[in-house]
C-alpha cells in the first residue's frame, strides 16, 4: 500500500488533463497513489478519468460526484475516501500540474524528517534560481491577499493558496471531517482548522507544524477557474473564517 494519496479534483478538465504526467510518475514513485474526483464535469473528464484509472495497475481510483460541488467540497470528499485505504499521508494536487509532481516525494520526505510537522504546503516565492511563472496581475493580487490572509489567521504564512498540499493522517481527518464555510479560500479555513486544534493545547502552536515549502518549479496554466472578481468573493469568505476561527493569543 503506497505511503501517500494525493487527490486530484477535476471539473472539465479534459483537454488539459496529462494523462501521461500522471502514470509516468507512477511508474517512477511506488510510494504514492492517486484519488481523481470528478467534480460533475459537462465535457469527456469522467472518461479520461476512467482511462487513466484502468492504465494505472492499481495505483489509481476515481471518486465520481453527481453534480458540481466547487473544489471545497471535491477535495474534502477526496480527502475522506482516500483515507479509507490507510495511507500514511494524504493531500492534495491542481489537476493542471502547475506544482509538478516530483515535489510530492518531496513534502513527504519533509513529513518523514520532521516528526511534529502535520501539514507541508507549497510556496510559490519568486527567487532567483527558481522558475515561478506567474502573471503579474495574479502575483499582485496574490500578495493582497496573503497579507490579508497572515492578519486574519495571526500567523506569518507566505502561500496559502497554492494548490499543493501534503498532511499527515490523522490531521488530515480532523481537518476535513466538516464541510468548509467558504468556497473560495477553503485553503485559508483548513490552515484555520489546525490553528483552532492547537489553539489553548499544551502542545505546539500552529506556527511550529507547518512547513512552507518554496517551490522550484511552478507555472501558470492557461484555463485556470480562478478569475480576477473571484479575489473579491476571497475577501467575503476571509471575514467568514475570522468570525468562525479563534486566533492564537
Amino acid at each position: 500500500m503506497p505511503k501517500t494519496t494525493i487527490v486530484i479534483p477535476c471539473y472539465n478538465e479534459a483537454r488539459r488533463l496529462d494523462s501521461a504526467a500522471f502514470l509516468e510518475f507512477l511508474a517512477s514513485d511506488p510510494d504514492t497513489a492517486f484519488l481523481f474526483v470528478d467534480d460533475g464535469s459537462t465535457d469527456e473528464t469522467a472518461g479520461v478519468l476512467r482511462d487513466l484509472v484502468a492504465r494505472a495497475s492499481g495505483r489509481a481510483s476515481m471518486l465520481a460526484l453527481e453534480r458540481n460541488s466547487g473544489k471545497a467540497e471535491a477535495v474534502r470528499r477526496g480527502i475522506i475516501q482516500a483515507l479509507e485505504s490507510g495511507p500514511r499521508y494524504v493531500g492534495f494536487w491542481d489537476a493542471d500540474l502547475s506544482t509538478p509532481l516530483d515535489v510530492v516525494p518531496r513534502f513527504a520526505n519533509q513529513l518523514d524528517a520532521h516528526p511534529q510537522l502535520e501539514m507541508v504546503i507549497g510556496a510559490r516565492v519568486q527567487l532567483l534560481g527558481r522558475q515561478i511563472e506567474r502573471s503579474v496581475l495574479r502575483h499582485f493580487m496574490g500578495r493582497l491577499a496573503a497579507t490579508a490572509t497572515s492578519t486574519v489567521l495571526g500567523l506569518r504564512v507566505y502561500d496559502t493558496q497554492c494548490g499543493a498540499k501534503l498532511f499527515r493522517a490523522d490531521t488530515a481527518r480532523a481537518l476535513f471531517r466538516d464541510p468548509f464555510q467558504s468556497r473560495w479560500i477553503f485553503d485559508v479555513e483548513v490552515i484555520a482548522r489546525l490553528i483552532a486544534c492547537h489553539t489553548g493545547n499544551a502542545g505546539l502552536p500552529a506556527s511550529k507544524v507547518i512547513w512552507e515549502y518554496p517551490l522550484h518549479r511552478w507555472r501558470d496554466f492557461e484555463g485556470s477557474n480562478v478569475r480576477p472578481r473571484d479575489y473579491l468573493r476571497a475577501l467575503y469568505d476571509l471575514r467568514r473564517i475570522r468570525r468562525r476561527y479563534p486566533r492564537p493569543s
